[in-house]
């Protein structure tokens, strides 16, 4: 097996902030392939987030230990095994190889990934939402009538003026569903409650995603769960498995993401133990190309909601894999038939 990778910039079409963050213009993924034998070729991303101490250069630091002989798309327990023990942490590396393990044991087995799993996909049935970062008012009354064809909007909260941006966003779409997302904005559960009870006035917010810090005590979580009137996913509080009894004390859902998880496999077993708790399921994602939503694509049988933007926030996708038409997730016009179904959006140059 051989093993490359390398950095990219991704160029945002607007500004992003969030909540407790400064706004970027560009954010920094790490591709990579696995090549065996026969030439099959797996591919992967990493989207590390600082948030959890994670940066381009750590997952590239990770990558450069890896012995790639002790890999293989016939032994994915095995290459998992040895990746785990290799260094602990940097789940958007081990997230990015596990990803080009189960692409190249899927085409291997000539299925689709989806397949691969035992999920499946049906069409015409995903739907994710569009997200509109923390800018001034103006500014997000622009950016939501520029994504007017995405049925349902997720507004970024925390920065002060989230009545004025809410608003701004109303203005722009009077009816549309709107889902909140407040990064841990929210220090106590008081401030946490009064703004969701504003929020819940507004008759058309789905839920609230992570209001208070992940730090929060599961006392905190379950009195703002207990008195919520909308319902509150956890994030940055869920990242394996084994937080879904913790978090469906203080939570009603959950966001799974690839990069948070560690890859494919473990977002899997994350979505299933949310499901098993009682939670309702939803797959996010970090800034990304087509490659890593694509990705995480094949488990939307899963989930009961979708944010798989990230690629629709970037003029210079490398990729091309699901398309989202309308919000729609579709693999209709995916040329590749197997694996991750993702394929180079420009001829596939620099090992792409």
């Amino acid at each position: 097996m051989q093993l490359q990778f390398r950095r990219h910039d991704l160029t945002l079409a607007h500004a992003w902030a969030v909540a407790g963050g400064a706004a970027k213009l560009s954010h920094p993924v790490v591709f990579v392939t696995l090549t065996d034998a026969d030439g099959v070729v797996g591919r992967g991303e990493a989207s590390p987030s600082r948030r959890y101490c994670e940066t381009a250069a750590s997952a590239e630091k990770f990558l450069a230990l890896v012995d790639a002989r002790r890999l293989s798309f016939t032994d994915l327990t095995g290459s998992m095994a040895y990746l785990e023990a290799l260094a602990p942490g940097e789940f958007a590396a081990k997230s990015a190889l596990n990803l080009a393990l189960l692409d190249g044991a899927a085409q291997r087995t000539g299925q689709p990934l989806h397949n691969f799993i035992g999920l499946g996909f049906r069409e015409g049935r995903h739907v994710t939402s569009f997200s509109i970062g923390i800018d001034r008012p103006a500014v997000i009354r622009k950016k939501v009538l520029a994504a007017a064809e995405f049925p349902v909007l997720k507004l970024k909260v925390g920065s002060g003026h989230d009545r004025e941006n809410f608003a701004a966003l109303r203005e722009a779409a009077p009816t549309k569903p709107v889902r909140v997302d407040a990064n841990e904005a929210w220090p106590t559960k008081e401030l946490a409650l009064e703004n969701i009870e504003w929020l819940a006035a507004d008759g058309r917010v789905q839920f609230v995603e992570q209001p208070l810090p992940a730090t929060a005590s599961v006392a905190d979580g379950a009195w703002l769960k207990a008195r919520s009137p909308l319902p509150l996913f956890a994030d940055e509080s869920y990242h394996t498995a084994a937080d879904a009894a913790r978090c469906a004390e203080c939570f009603h859902g959950v966001n799974v993401k690839l990069c948070k998880t560690g890859g494919g496999a473990n977002a899997h077993a994350a979505l299933h133990a949310a499901r098993t708790a009682g939670l309702q399921t939803m797959l996010g994602c970090m800034i990304e190309s087509s490659l890593l939503i694509t990705a995480a694509a094949h488990l939307a049988e899963l989930t009961d909601f979708l944010d798989l933007d990230g690629n629709l926030l970037v003029t210079d996708d490398p990729f091309r894999g699901v398309t989202s038409t309308g919000g729609v997730l579709s693999f209709a016009s995916a040329r590749k038939k197997t694996g991750l179904r993702v394929e180079p959006a420009g001829g596939g140059g620099n090992f792409l």
